[in-house]
C-alpha cells in the first residue's frame, strides 16, 4: 500500500489545527483533499469519514476523564444521528460517481461548508454560562438535531463539529462550553462509526488515501490537543472559519475575483476583531493594576 508523504504532511497540518481549535476535521480535511490535492469529492468524503474514526477517540477519552460529557444528550443525539448518517452515505451512493454526480456533490459540499462556517461564527456570538447539571433533556428536539447533523456528516463529512454544536447551543443555551465540546465529541464517535459502516458498504474507499490521512492526522491531533491550552485558539478559530467559508464559496462556483474581495473583507474583519480584543485586554490589565495599587 503506497503512502503519500505530502498527503500525510497536509493531513498532519489539518490534524494539528483540529486539536488546537476544536474545529471539525470534515470542514478542513475534505476541502484540502479536493482543492489542494485534486481528489474527487466522493473519494475525499469517504476517506475523511473512515480516517475520522481514528482521530476522535483520544479526545473523547480526555473529556470523559474530565467529566465534561452529558451522557443524556449523547444518547438522544445518537438516536437521531446514527440512522441518519447511514442514510447520508446511501444518498451519496445514489448520486453516483459520474462527472455530473461529482459536480452535484461538490455543490452540496460547498453548501455544507458555508452553513458550517456560519454556524461556527454564530457559536462565537453565543456564550453559555449557567449550570450544566440543571439541563433537562428535550428528547424530540435533541433527536432531530442528531438526525440533521448525522445526515450531513454521512453525505458530506461536514456537520458534527459545527452544525450540531450550534443547534445544541440554541436548544440548551445554558450548556457550558466544555460540556458542549465534550458532548459533541462523544456523540460524534458512534455517528462516525455509523457513517463509516455505510461508506464501506455503499461506496468505494481508497485505503491508500485513507492510510496517508490517518498516519498524518492522528498524531497531530494529539499534539494539537496538548498544545491547545497555550495557543490563541480564538484567533486561529476565526482564521479557520474564514478559510472554510471561502472554500465553500469556491465549491458553489463563486468567481475568483469575488473570492478575492471576500478574502480581503474577511481579513480586515479578523484584524479588526483582534485589535478590539487586544484593546479590551489592555483595559482589563490597567483596571486590575489600578485595583492592586489602591489596595
Amino acid at each position: 500500500m503506497h503512502i503519500d508523504l505530502y498527503l500525510a504532511l497536509g493531513s498532519a497540518v489539518v490534524g494539528l489545527l483540529v486539536g488546537l481549535t476544536g474545529v471539525g476535521g470534515g470542514a478542513l480535511m475534505t476541502p484540502m483533499l479536493v482543492l489542494v490535492f485534486g481528489i474527487t469529492p466522493t473519494a475525499a468524503i469517504t476517506s475523511d469519514l473512515v480516517a475520522a474514526l481514528f482521530m476522535k477517540p483520544a479526545g473523547v477519552a480526555i473529556h470523559w476523564r474530565q467529566k465534561t460529557v452529558h451522557t443524556g444528550l449523547v444518547r438522544y443525539l445518537c438516536y437521531g444521528s446514527l440512522p441518519a448518517a447511514f442514510l447520508g452515505t446511501y444518498v451519496m451512493h445514489l448520486l453516483g460517481e459520474s462527472v455530473v454526480a461529482e459536480h452535484r456533490l461538490q455543490i452540496l459540499l460547498g453548501t455544507a461548508l458555508i452553513i458550517g462556517a456560519l454556524a461556527m461564527l454564530g457559536r462565537t456570538l453565543m456564550a453559555p454560562t449557567a449550570n450544566t447539571q440543571a439541563i433537562v433533556v428535550r428528547k424530540g428536539a435533541t433527536v432531530a438535531i442528531g438526525a440533521v447533523g448525522g445526515f450531513m456528516v454521512g453525505l458530506t463529512s461536514v456537520g458534527a463539529g459545527s452544525l450540531i454544536v450550534v443547534l445544541l447551543l440554541f436548544l440548551y443555551p445554558s450548556l457550558r462550553n466544555s460540556h458542549l465540546v465534550g458532548t459533541d465529541l462523544a456523540q460524534s464517535v458512534p455517528l462516525t462509526l455509523s457513517a463509516t459502516l455505510g461508506t464501506l458498504l455503499f461506496n468505494h474507499v481508497d485505503f491508500a488515501l485513507t492510510s496517508s490521512i490517518i498516519i498524518g492526522s492522528v498524531p497531530a491531533v494529539i499534539v494539537g490537543s496538548l498544545l491547545s491550552s497555550r495557543s490563541n485558539g480564538v484567533a486561529l478559530r476565526r482564521i479557520i472559519t474564514a478559510t472554510v467559508l471561502l472554500s465553500g464559496l469556491k465549491y458553489v462556483g463563486v468567481p475568483t475575483d469575488a473570492l478575492g474581495v471576500a478574502a480581503v473583507i474577511l481579513a480586515v474583519g479578523i484584524i479588526a476583531l483582534e485589535i478590539k480584543h487586544a484593546g479590551e485586554q489592555r483595559r482589563l490589565e490597567v483596571a486590575a493594576s489600578s485595583v492592586t495599587e489602591s489596595v
